[in-house]
Parts: structure tokens; sequence; C-alpha cells
């Protein structure tokens, strides 16, 4: 197995942690346990929870970026389709294991500097939007609705039953076709 999947299922067992245990019982320990491997083993990847909960946000940001940037390439129609392409990854893709959200929750806990990342990409992707052929406050407005249905799920708040969210995306999709 190589050193990046290894990382993954490291990744993987804090995030499951996260979610099914709570912020507070993310410990080295915990995931070494988890991963099935020795403290050693995980610290020779992450020296810290500081550096594993880092790593659980830039492995996450990385995965988003990239599928964003796939769908908007793979659009042929160049008006509205970053926007396109950021509603059907937020609504479509998302991160094959949800539990990897909760490393921006652990990030909030642990160090909220840790959060820069997807912040940093936050403003490239509304720089994006603002400059994808559309009216930039639509645009906006599709974005924050997506991210509204996301973070609902996220902090499982609410989810919206599955028939009212096809709808709600087609209805965004077809605000950015406009």
């Amino acid at each position: 197995m190589g050193r990046h999947s290894r990382k993954v299922e490291i990744l993987t067992a804090a995030s499951k942690i996260v979610s099914e245990r709570g912020i507070f019982n993310l410990t080295l320990e915990a995931v070494a346990e988890e991963a099935g491997i020795s403290k050693g083993g995980l610290l020779y990847h992450f020296p810290s929870k500081e550096a594993l909960v880092e790593g659980m946000v830039e492995h996450l940001t990385n995965n988003y970026r990239e599928k964003i940037a796939n769908n908007a390439e793979m659009d042929p129609e160049e008006k509205g389709q970053w926007v396109r392409a950021y509603v059907n990854v937020t609504f479509n893709q998302v991160y094959q294991n949800k539990d990897m959200n909760a490393g921006l929750l652990a990030a909030k806990a642990v160090n909220e500097k840790l959060l820069d990342p997807i912040r940093e990409l936050y403003a490239e992707w509304q720089q994006e939007i603002e400059e994808d052929g559309i009216d930039p406050v639509k645009a906006t407005i599709i974005r924050l609705a997506s991210d509204g249905i996301w973070l609902a799920e996220l902090f499982d708040i609410y989810h919206i039953e599955p028939e009212k969210k096809e709808e709600v995306y087609k209805t965004l999709l077809e605000w950015a076709n406009e």
C-alpha cells in the first residue's frame, strides 16, 4: 500500500471519529486505532493532531477543487459553466465519504486558522462565480443556496427530501443557464 493511500485511510479514520463520536473524541490514539495502525505509524504521516486536521481540510479542499474544475472544463457552454459545475458537484459529487467533511468541523474546533485553505478556495470560487458570464448577484445566490443545503446536511440540521432537493438542484441549474 502506498504512502498516499495510507494517508487517506488515516484521514478517513479521523473523519469517521469526528462524525460518529464528536470532535472532542478526536485523539491521535483513537485515530490510530480506527485506522488499524500504531500511533508511531500515524505520527510518521501526521506529527500532531493539528497536522492531522490540516491534512483533513487540505484533502477535502483539493478533492472539491479538482471536481469543480473538471466539471467546468467538460461543460461545452462557457457562460455559467463554473456556476453549473459548482452546483453539480455540491449536489451530486460531494466527497464519497461524507464523513470527510467533518474535517472542517475539526479545524474550527482545533485551530480556526486551519480553515484558511478552504477560505482561500471560497475566495477563488467567488471570483470565478462573478466572472462566469451571468449576473454576479444571481450567481452568488446560486452558490449560497447550494452551500446552505450542503451545510444543513453537514451539521445534520435538516435533510431536504430527495424529490425537493432534486427540484432545487434543477432550478439552480436553470438559473445558471439564463
